[in-house]
């Protein structure tokens, strides 16, 4: 039987380029480079291709949704501050059509109230927060996982 290997876009928005340095007591010591090492080799062990970004430009995080279209299975964003009001990231996800999955390092319901509202959540799978760098691992485990469903469903 040939394994199809899942293809998944992973998306780091605004400010997490700063990661390790950046409100340490919130988002602790980890690097987004730590993040994506971590998150590079749980793919090798799933049998997943990843294809990771990171932009603090709403107009790229778009262009690389709308690219994903034609290559991606999944999609796992952290969307950072554009969690709480981009509707063009939300619309871009609900066009794209892919399961998404959201995540957060920090508990985004247990910060200030602007935190409390995701636009994203509406077009994902779920949401997984408050979880640290663990967040991206069991998000990209919940995309392969609806991926692999969604083949076995329709074969």
């Amino acid at each position: 039987m040939n394994v199809v290997s899942t293809k998944v876009l992973v998306l780091h928005g605004p400010n997490l380029n700063l990661l390790g340095e950046r409100e340490t007591g919130i988002y602790g010591q980890v690097t987004l480079a730590d993040i994506d090492s971590q998150l590079s080799a749980l793919a090798a062990d799933l049998d997943a291709e990843l294809q990771i970004h990171q932009s603090n430009h709403e107009g790229e995080l778009v262009d690389l949704i709308h690219q994903a279209r034609t290559w991606a299975d999944a999609i796992v964003i952290n969307p950072g501050a554009f969690t709480h009001y981009s509707i063009a990231l939300h619309d871009a996800l609900r066009a794209v059509a892919l399961p998404v999955v959201e995540v957060h390092l920090s508990n985004i319901h247990a910060r200030e109230e602007f935190r409390h509202r995701s636009v994203i959540a509406p077009v994902a799978l779920g949401q997984l927060s408050g979880f640290g760098p663990d967040s991206y691992l069991l998000g990209l485990r919940a995309a392969l996982e609806a991926v692999k469903r969604s083949r076995a469903a329709h074969p």
